[in-house]
């Protein structure tokens, strides 16, 4: 289990992730689940908590946005080498309805530009309602690169 509260500015990590395809702290923290994630495509589920609402007691927009960023880069690591670095450098996400219940499944995918060019999309649904539309640009480390 990791200690969530733990001061990160000045603390070593003490956690290694379980394997490549694998959520990281913050994603753990949120509920995420990794369904599917194979050939540029993924599937993560994330449930409705009280404690990821907003005040007028939707989910908030920034758990939603994890969720899909989190999906994208799932897809991503489904077709990198292991071990290869790679950051999210711009995100759009469209809002078409609101959580109240439930859980979210983001359905991402991949879409290699070149060697370290990848754009990402993904749907969110709550239940069969599609609640966002995400879109995404990353790029990969060279290898070598510091």
């Amino acid at each position: 289990m990791y200690n969530y509260d733990e001061d990160i500015t000045t603390a070593t990590p003490h956690f290694r992730l379980p394997g490549w395809i694998a959520c990281a702290p913050f994603e753990d923290y949120l509920g995420m689940q990794i369904e599917e994630a194979k050939d540029g495509r993924a599937v993560l589920s994330m449930p409705f908590k009280v404690k990821l609402a907003q005040g007028a007691g939707l989910m908030h927009g920034g758990a939603i946005t994890s969720l899909a960023d989190t999906a994208v880069a799932m897809a991503i690591k489904s077709i990198l080498p292991e071990g290869s670095d790679f950051v999210t450098v711009d995100l759009q996400l469209k809002f078409f309805a609101a959580v109240r219940e439930g859980s979210v499944r983001a359905v991402a995918r991949a879409i290699p530009q070149d060697e370290r060019k990848i754009h990402g999309e993904a749907e969110i649904f709550n239940g069969d309602t599609k609640v966002a539309e995400f879109k995404a640009f990353f790029i990969v480390k060279r290898r070598g690169a510091e």
